[in-house]
């Protein structure tokens, strides 16, 4: 794997899955999927979504699943071979090999900070990989919650989201799920810190990538205020919010602020989100988005999950969107 040697690494994970254990096989592969930013964060998902699978359909499974997701992760595309270049996509991870060694041993024993989660959001927003990198490993020595930097990374995402409903910002959401999933699962405290930082570096590129594809909006979560909504409205805001969806979703993301605000609870939203995706859901893509993002909302300080739950509806369905094919087929098979 180090080498990029696809056909020793799939000789070498064949080897694993008959004689190796599924934690210790795992161990290795959530470092090398966040190694590098290629494919836009899919090396990631490919990780967390193959051990989850896995645990679903049982290790007896598991050699065709690890050889696909070796090579999966070996992937670089038409670039020269990474063990011996010196790539954009690879310069996070050369970077925190170093800058891991000089995060404080207690590091996750620190206290939740909001302004420290302002000040990670503010360079997510404008800073370089290094810059974010650099203010993670600070924040964390300055004795900050690793909790607070997650807020920041999380909600950051969510805000690329907004500014560019589309595939990056889509993708900025569900490449953090899977980083922080492999976050809770490891056993390694090098790999901890090396998933957390790699993450912080991952979102400025996600944000150049989105410059690459068209105009990114200046809004911020800043801007996001919450609607005023009635306590004794709130099945009704529900209704509206989804409605909202299809039609203007900056206003339906500040009606689930005020929806909260004024004391819903986020479940009415979160199961109706999911109702809407089944039927209307028309790619992997609505279905693995909502799983992170309804999953994370539990993930995120309590302070932040409002503003999180709001920014989720910039890829969620509406209720005047079209019914996807099955709903189609199933309605017309059965009148």
């Amino acid at each position: 794997m180090d080498s990029w040697n696809a056909e020793a690494a799939d000789a070498a994970v064949t080897a694993l899955a008959r004689t190796a254990g599924a934690n210790e096989v795992f161990e290795l592969l959530y470092r090398y999927g966040s190694r590098d930013y290629r494919s836009i964060g899919h090396k990631a998902i490919f990780v967390a979504n193959s051990w989850r699978t896995l645990q679903c359909i049982g290790w007896q499974h598991a050699q065709p699943v690890l050889r696909s997701l070796v090579d999966a992760l070996l992937n670089h595309g038409s670039d020269p071979n990474p063990a011996t270049s010196d790539l954009a996509a690879d310069h996070p991870w050369r970077y925190n090999i170093e800058l891991v060694r000089s995060v404080r041993n207690t590091w996750r024993d620190g206290t939740p900070s909001t302004e420290a989660t302002r000040e990670m959001l503010a360079t997510l927003r404008n800073g370089s990989p290094d810059d974010a990198m650099d203010l993670a490993a600070e924040l964390l020595n300055r004795g900050v919650s690793p909790q607070s930097v997650w807020d920041a990374v999380l909600v950051g995402s969510g805000e690329l989201l907004m500014q560019q409903p589309g595939i990056i910002g889509l993708h900025s959401l569900t490449t953090a799920n899977a980083l922080h999933y492999a976050y809770q699962a490891t056993g390694d405290d090098t790999t901890r810190r090396m998933l957390l930082l790699q993450n912080c570096a991952f979102l400025p590129m996600f944000r150049q990538s989105a410059v690459g594809r068209g105009a990114v909006s200046d809004r911020t979560v800043n801007d996001l205020k919450p609607a005023d909504i009635q306590a004794d409205s709130l099945q009704e805001t529900v209704d509206e919010i989804f409605v909202d969806v299809s039609e203007d979703r900056v206003l339906a993301a500040s009606k689930v602020r005020g929806f909260m605000h004024a004391g819903g609870d986020a479940r009415q939203i979160m199961n109706a989100a999911r109702r809407l995706i089944f039927l209307k859901g028309q790619s992997a893509h609505d279905y693995k988005f909502s799983s992170a993002v309804l999953e994370d909302y539990y993930h995120v300080s309590p302070e932040w999950r409002d503003l999180f739950l709001a920014l989720s509806v910039f890829n969620l369905r509406g209720s005047s969107d079209r019914d996807n094919g099955l709903v189609e087929r199933t309605r017309a098979a059965l009148l």
